[in-house]
């Protein structure tokens, strides 16, 4: 009998697909190295912490997780969270906090938080997308700026290999050689310019397993739990939005809930491991995908050629020119940008491009790509709301043995319903008035209020109102509200 995590023979990569997938991660782990650092910077641990975590998320998530060829390591919008934690109680309340948001990730997940992703809508991915891509490119800034001359013409060379390679040969992915020939160039030449080894210290040993040194008690979950409930939900938003994007670029499916549970589980690996947690990183993803992996295992290499890169092999990665790793992720940014978008701006309804350019708006200026989604998705819901209210319509007509009837059409809710009360001339009308709701459909308390308002205004003049029309579904709806809401009053 074979083990349960054997493969059949079909299940393993052809020597092509392995190629692809073995490169797409070498270049992916050399791409990881600057960000893990400059993100544990940001979160105010010491750098190899945020390494660490890059690979014990990369690492665990390629077996737990649900959508292959993502990869998963520390975040900005994650360091961004914990970073007063840290500043104000240290780095053991930080693994603490890890530790919870990855059991937090792990029931949410199996309550079937990612079902949720069904209400974002088009507009707010193609925002999310294009905001993403401003915020790739304007993170390689700091090191296009303030720097020695000679570092522009190397990122633009990177950039050439990038962009011109694949026109000649698809066989190595056209970023790994970028980075492998600025090196070779920086070092044969003896060019002085900032290097990997200048964004931080480089560890040198395997991490430990352990516990965070906390007080177990109610006061130091009371200063963890905004921090894990912080990261849990921003680590899913991200998780969940770039996995829906894999999902487009590679026309495959992938389970989020399993990505959602999974993403704890490799919270709380990483936890165990004192690092300082994360989530999907769109950057390296799309890196992974544009290089053209599709399975597991280049994240799997992702996370296992980041930790031989910086403990084996950390005085050749130091050497690598910030400037080379600059020009991969400003093609990545390039790339990523949905272009496309521009062009039909002109064609798309005012609502759809206004949650666009909000969601962009809000990313760019909070830095935080959860905060501009929920965001785009609030906006999105209330001008769907406002275009639906208006949908409604009342129209009177004369019934058989003297009664008014009016037939309301739309779908009613608090939007649509909130002028309804004076669509009813309750003076003039005869002493019998019938409301067919045939072509309607009750949605909330709010319209059944109004419903109890337009009886009450008719029966204070001594007339009568029958509704009918109702479904199953919205008749029971009624019943049960009907004269509860202090609609009439």
């Amino acid at each position: 009998m074979s083990s349960p995590l054997s493969l059949p023979r079909a299940a393993w990569p052809s020597p092509r697909v392995a190629r692809t997938e073995v490169l797409a991660g070498l270049v992916v782990a050399l791409a990881l190295i600057p960000e893990a650092i400059s993100f544990s910077i940001i979160a105010g641990v010491d750098p190899r912490v945020g390494l660490f975590s890059a690979v014990t998320m990369a690492v665990t998530i390629s077996l737990v997780g649900g959508r292959p060829a993502m990869i998963s390591a520390a975040t900005g919008a994650v360091a961004l969270v914990v970073a007063p934690l840290v500043r104000d109680h240290g780095l053991q309340f930080l693994i603490a906090a890890v530790l919870l948001a990855g059991v937090l990730q792990i029931v949410l997940g199996l309550l079937g938080v990612a079902r949720v992703m069904r209400f974002v809508p088009r507009s707010v991915m193609v925002g999310f997308v294009n905001a993403l891509g401003i915020l790739l490119f304007t993170a390689q800034l700091p090191q296009l700026t303030s720097v020695p001359w000679l570092v522009y013409p190397l990122a633009a060379g990177a950039l050439a290999i990038i962009f011109g390679l694949p026109r000649l040969t698809t066989v190595v992915p056209a970023p790994l050689v970028a980075i492998v020939v600025v090196t070779v160039v920086t070092v044969a030449a003896g060019i002085d310019v900032p290097t990997v080894s200048d964004e931080g210290e480089l560890p040198d040993s395997l991490p430990s397993l352990g516990l965070p040194d906390v007080p177990l008690n109610w006061h130091t979950l009371s200063i963890i739990a905004p921090y894990a409930l912080g990261m849990a939900l921003v680590g899913l938003m991200e998780s969940l939005m770039t996995a829906k994007l894999v999902d487009e670029l590679t026309d495959t499916q992938s389970s989020k809930t399993r990505e959602s549970w999974g993403q704890g589980v490799a919270n709380l690996v990483t936890g165990f491991f004192g690092g300082m947690g994360g989530c999907a990183m769109i950057g390296q993803t799309m890196i992974n995908v544009r290089s053209g992996a599709r399975t597991r295992l280049s994240t799997f290499l992702a996370g296992a050629f980041l930790l031989v890169l910086v403990v084996a092999l950390g005085p050749v990665v130091g050497v690598i020119p910030m400037a080379a790793l600059a020009a991969v992720m400003v093609f990545v940014s390039i790339a990523t940008f949905d272009w496309h978008s521009l062009r039909t701006l002109r064609r798309m309804p005012y609502s759809e491009t206004a949650v666009m350019v909000v969601t962009v708006v809000v990313v760019v200026a909070t830095s935080n790509l959860a905060i501009g989604v929920a965001v785009g998705v609030l906006v999105a819901c209330v001008l769907f709301a406002r275009r639906v209210a208006h949908l409604v319509s009342v129209v009177p007509s004369d019934g058989p043995d003297g009664e008014r009837v009016y037939t309301v059409t739309g779908a009613l809710f608090f939007a649509s319903t909130n002028d309804m009360v004076g669509r009813f001339d309750y003076a003039g009308d005869p002493d019998r008035v019938r409301i067919d709701l045939s072509a309607a459909h009750v949605w909330d308390a709010s319209s059944v209020a109004v419903l109890d308002a337009v009886e009450h205004k008719y029966a204070t003049r001594g007339k009568t109102v029958q509704i009918t029309g109702l479904t199953d579904v919205t008749g029971h709806y009624h019943r049960r509200l009907a004269g509860q809401l202090g609609g009439g009053g």
